[in-house]
């Protein structure tokens, strides 16, 4: 296989452009210095330190995902080959990571128009992933979906989460009410193998079930059963995937910040931080990973995004992180990059060698703004808009850097994806931050208990009962 095979896989390494984030080209107001680099050098050995330390341990277990799980991927690809046999629809009930690295993977690695082709051109089932409470959503699906020919895979560690667990509620009775006993055979669960309560549905309902390890939380949940068995239903080399994740685990072990992809970016973001940058615009190139910046929005944000440091002290700290689509966001947000606030770092995705290429074919030569682009391809289109774009923003020395793809496979999804997990755990150490936990996430989620009647919830329902009602004088 292609991961055997050396040459390949270097052939197939992501480069990192860091020259717009530096002042040689940015100016020296904005831009950073080979100084900037290194006077951080403690602060980056003590990043890479704890990161090294942490390895395995505690919420930091998804490291070794590249490495433990050859069992579990057997069981993935038998269960989605007989998946394949027996019905034409998976569809994924989950929220936060357990859809959103799903909804990448999937955009990236199969057919842009998957569900619109034939069975017989797309040899997998239709893919759909119900990632929120929509009520209009769910009556959708039902309405485009034959539950007689769909797998559900229901995902949730804690078996707690209200979201999922509606949709759960709704679908199981669903099924029990059309096959009885045999609903158990339309179900999967991806739930914690010790705790929680879907485990123990899942158990009392004799469904197939897949673990998620207690050290890997949701957002950085894709390279394990909750992005695995998905990918592996519409088609995808998990195992590549995996082996592309090990690849880039190799570069980010190097020591030398000069060397580590994911080291020298979150060390940029973290001095782009300091100078009040607190915007992180994702945009790819290419409609393929579209949704890896709405992944990214989610790993950066709820990683980044806190208010006391490691030492109990409030810092407030984070980035906003916002999703683009080049080319399309050209014409709308790159006026505000390029002549807005210094507020922000944009990191572009760029796609070297596109999987399809389409000629741009003779035509309207009367009208030499148009005919230009005849004799070219939409290839070389979007690669010269995306060139382009690094040059405005550099030239209005705003910070910048792009992340070239050789092309998009699952070997270099899998590096994509660790990149930014790595990027994150840097930073999150360079900030001396708990990286890993979501304190603002469960906040709201009290609350809705709370309007909901839920016990043990009495007192957030009766602080909520107690707080400042609204004015009808600024209602209009």
């Amino acid at each position: 296989m292609a991961k055997k095979n050396l040459d390949w896989q270097k052939s197939m390494q992501l480069k990192l452009d860091y020259n717009n984030m530096m002042a040689d080209y940015v100016g020296i107001e904005q831009g950073f210095t080979d100084q900037d680099i290194n006077s951080n050098k403690k602060l980056v050995d003590k990043a890479c330190k704890i990161v090294k330390e942490n390895r395995g341990k505690g919420m930091m277990c998804w490291t070794e995902l590249p490495y433990n799980q050859k069992e579990i991927v057997a069981d993935i690809i038998s269960t989605a080959k007989n998946i394949k046999k027996k019905f034409d629809n998976f569809v994924v009930l989950g929220i936060g990571g357990s859809a959103l690295g799903p909804i990448a993977a999937f955009q990236a690695l199969c057919h842009l128009r998957h569900n619109e082709l034939p069975k017989k051109v797309r040899k997998a089932p239709k893919l759909y992933v119900e990632d929120n409470v929509d009520p209009e959503r769910m009556a959708a699906l039902l309405d485009v979906i034959d539950v007689e020919k769909t797998m559900f895979n229901v995902i949730t560690k804690s078996g707690a989460t209200s979201e999922t667990m509606a949709q759960y509620l709704i679908i199981m009775d669903i099924l029990k009410k059309k096959f009885g006993e045999k609903a158990k055979d339309h179900i999967i669960a991806t739930t914690s193998e010790f705790k929680g309560n879907l485990i123990k549905l899942a158990k009392e309902e004799g469904l197939k079930t897949f673990y998620i390890p207690d050290g890997v939380g949701g957002r950085f949940s894709e390279l394990c059963p909750v992005g695995l068995l998905a990918a592996a239903v519409v088609g995808i080399d998990i195992k590549e995937l995996l082996a592309g994740a090990a690849y880039m685990d190799k570069l980010c072990k190097i020591k030398d910040v000069r060397k580590n992809p994911a080291l020298i970016s979150a060390l940029f973001q973290y001095l782009a931080m300091q100078r009040g940058k607190n915007i992180s615009v994702m945009m790819p190139y290419a409609d393929s990973l579209k949704y890896i910046a709405d992944w990214y929005c989610q790993l950066w944000g709820e990683s980044l995004g806190k208010a006391v440091d490691n030492n109990g002290n409030e810092v407030f700290v984070g980035q906003t992180p916002v999703k683009a689509l080049g080319v399309t966001d050209q014409h709308s947000q790159v006026q505000l990059y390029r002549e807005g606030p210094f507020d922000k770092v944009i990191t572009i995705i760029g796609v070297e060698n596109f999987r399809s290429t389409v000629e741009i074919p003779n035509g309207c030569e009367q009208f030499p703004d148009v005919s230009f682009l005849s004799g070219h391809t939409m290839n070389e289109l979007i690669n010269t808009e995306r060139e382009a774009t690094e040059y405005a923003l550099t030239t209005a020395k705003r910070l910048n850097h792009t992340i070239l793809v050789p092309e998009v496979n699952a070997f270099t999804v899998g590096q994509l994806l660790f990149f930014f997990e790595m990027e994150t755990a840097f930073a999150g150490a360079m900030l001396n931050i708990d990286t890993f936990n979501q304190p603002g996430v469960e906040g709201g989620k009290n609350a809705t208990y709370a309007l909901f009647g839920r016990k043990g919830y009495e007192k957030t329902k009766e602080e909520m009962d107690n707080a400042p009602k609204k004015n009808g004088d600024y209602i209009i």
